[in-house]
């Protein structure tokens, strides 16, 4: 799982991906986004398995609905973000099937490297995609406000 967060001319990684004003993606990361808040919190090895099961579905199809909007739309840098999903799936998989065996020790790594992972695949890679469906879409790229949560307010 390899993104830019590390490269010099990176912005810090977010707590939470932003939305990035394409509607059906801000919605697929949201769940995502919950997902990882609940995998975070798990504390019971009868937690772990139907919440990877869960997770992996949704990788699944959040990665298919991403992949089938670059490849219909001729998305430019698409093999870079599709090779990235692929990759992800596979450790996914693997994580999963270690479950399945009753090894869940690799469970709460993987979920914290999807954590830390997804604010920078967001921000180069799903922010592209963002702004190319919109131009498509509205002629232009997406406006996003975001006004401070009262915790950072203060």
């Amino acid at each position: 799982m390899s993104d830019r967060r590390h490269a010099s001319d990176a912005p810090p990684a977010a707590k939470v991906a932003a939305e990035l004003g394409y509607a059906p993606m801000d919605s697929i990361h949201a769940e995502f986004e919950d997902l990882l808040r609940r995998g975070r919190s798990a504390k019971e090895e009868a937690d772990w398995l139907p919440l990877l099961l869960e997770l992996d579905a949704h990788l699944r199809s959040h990665f298919e609905s991403e992949d089938r909007w670059m490849t219909e739309t001729d998305f430019p840098p698409r093999d870079c973000h599709i090779d990235e999903h692929m990759a992800v799936l596979k450790s996914s998989a693997e994580v999963l099937q270690l479950a399945r065996a009753g090894d869940f020790g690799p469970a709460p790594s993987f979920v914290e490297s999807l954590a830390d992972w997804f604010p920078g695949h967001a921000a180069y890679l799903d922010s592209a995609l963002a702004a190319w469906m919109c131009k498509r879409r509205f002629g232009g790229r997406p406006v996003v406000l975001h006004r401070p949560s009262k915790a950072h307010a203060d």
